[in-house]
This record gives C-alpha cells, structure tokens and sequence, in this order.
C-alpha cells in the first residue's frame, strides 16, 4: 500500500522531529513511524467509508421528498440508482471493513454538513448523470463512478480538510496519496466482486519495513556525524541555505546510499530532491542535489558507499 516514496516522507518528518527534540528517544522516533504509517490507512479506510453516509444520504432525501404534502411524479418515481447502489451496500455488510471501522474509531457521524454540501456538489457534476442515465450498471460502473468522486470532491475541499485537521493534524499531508489508493480500492473492490480486504501497509513486509526502519535508525545514529560533513561542504554556500529541513533531508540521503547497497545513487539523489519540493524553500532542490551529489561521490570514492549496481 505505501509506497518508497511515502515511507521516506514518513522517516523524514519522524527525523526531523528527533532533530528539533534532540532528547527523544530513537524507540519513541520509530515507535511515532509506525504511529504514522498507520494513520495513512486508516486515513484510507475512513475515506472509502463515506460511500455510505454519502448514500444514506441520498436515501433520506428521497423519502423526504416521498413525504411532502404534495409531492411530485419525479418525487414519488426517483431514480433510485445511487440511493441504492451495490458498492455501499456491500462495504455496510462487509465484516473486515466494519470491524476496521470500530477498531479504529472512524465514522462520519458529526459531519452532516459536509455530506450534504458534498451530495450537492456530487448531484451537479456531468459524471453523476452520466452515471444515473446509462442504461445499465455494475460493481465496474459504480467502480468508475466512485473513482471520479474521490478524484474531483476532496483533495480541494476546505470543509473535508478542517475536520480531518482536528481528527489528525497528519492526515491533511496524507489526504492526496490516501485519495490515490481509494481509487485504486474501488477498482481492486469491484475486479473482486465485492469483497474487501485490509490492505498490507508494505508491498513487501520484510524489504519495505526494514527499509524504512533501517533508515530511521542509521539517520538517527549518524546525524551529528553527517551534520559535520554537510556543514563543511556547504562553507561556499550562502549562509541562510541551512534549513533544518534540507539537513535532515541530505543525512537521510547519505544515510540511505551508504546502507542500502541495491538502490542507485541517483535514485536515492532524486527522491530526497523531490521531498525536498514540497517540504522546505524554493532554493532547496539546487542545494540538496548538489550537496548529496558531492557528498555521495566522496564517500563513493572512500569506500563508503559500494553499490550492486
């Protein structure tokens, strides 16, 4: 479920923590790693989960429109299609997503007005009466449709992400790559014929956990080692280029080529340039890459760094 690029995102923001708290522990740094990888599938799950309230309240729209004292043709004969659609149906009677639901506490109950301004908004879209119009449906068209929902109606919704902000402050820096696995849950949810599954957090539970662990761990024990090193390669460089940020994000650089013997150099150059984009200042990309291109050829050069490839 979580990819490389996630799990470093994840070590980076656990590192830069034990920088800005130099007396936090190294059990306590993994232990809010694992704390965080978590929060991405829940993150997940919580947002897959809103089918059904989202169809609830479709439903409950249409018996109220059914109960007027002078309803309409089209208020007695709705279309029913996505008040009573097969995808909601089938999480609501699944067990593994209702028991994921209860045991980490995650439901939409409070959020009445975000489910009705999102409906509203849904019930607007061409996608939502292409989907009520087509002559048929399945678990692929609701999949389709769904698909289109989690691509348009959350990333910027400023309602969705103040209360995913007061439910937890990580999950406003995870929403786009949970969306992301939403999309790829329907698709898998309707190719499986309804049934769900609890996705594993790793592609590969031995490979990606100790990755991302290890990583943590070597970072940890060596920072101020590598902090003396980046220091002194960036004595040409002005002296506001030295941003937390880019020293955590340049150790966790030097800290990966040297452990990890069967990722190339430029890949581990390229991630930590990326993360560099969103996390720390527009000059940030030039001096992370040049200072671990320089950094990695000299430890290459000394022996440090030996790669498989």
């Amino acid at each position: 479920m979580l990819s490389r690029r996630i799990l470093r995102v994840k070590a980076f923001k656990v590192m830069y923590s034990c920088v800005e708290d130099p007396g936090l522990p190294l059990k306590e740094a993994i232990s809010r790693l694992d704390d965080s990888l978590e929060a991405v599938r829940d993150l997940y799950v919580y947002m897959l989960s809103i089918i059904l309230p989202l169809t609830a309240e479709a439903r409950r729209r249409i018996e109220a429109a059914r109960g007027k004292f002078n309803p309409t043709e089209a208020d007695l004969h709705p279309n029913l299609r996505f008040a009573e659609n097969r995808t909601a149906a089938l999480l609501a009677e699944d067990p593994d997503f209702q028991r994921f639901l209860q045991k980490r506490k995650l439901d939409w109950s409070q959020d009445d007005v975000l489910l009705r301004n999102l409906l509203d908004s849904i019930q607007t879209k061409p996608y939502y009466q292409a989907y009520m119009e087509a002559p048929e449906t399945s678990l692929q068209a609701e999949a389709k449709f769904f698909k289109r929902m989690f691509e348009e109606e959350f990333e910027d919704n400023e309602e969705l992400w103040k209360i995913l902000e007061d439910r937890d402050i990580r999950w406003t820096d995870d929403l786009p790559y949970a969306l992301g696995v939403c999309i790829r849950g329907i698709e898998a949810f309707a190719k499986a014929g309804g049934r769900w599954t609890v996705p594993a957090l790793f592609a590969d539970e031995n490979e990606d956990a100790r990755f991302v662990r290890k990583l943590v761990e070597i970072t940890y024990a060596r920072y101020d080692e590598y902090y003396k090193m980046i220091s002194a390669a960036a004595a040409g460089w002005d002296s506001d280029r030295l941003f937390v940020t880019d020293l955590v994000l340049i150790a966790m650089g030097l800290a990966e080529a040297e452990t990890f013997a069967d990722i190339p150099l430029r890949v581990t150059i390229n991630e930590y340039v990326e993360i560099s984009k969103y996390y720390s200042t527009p000059k940030s990309r030039s001096f992370v890459n040049g200072l671990l291109d320089a950094l990695t050829k000299r430890l290459s050069e000394e022996g440090r760094i030996q790669k498989n490839n």
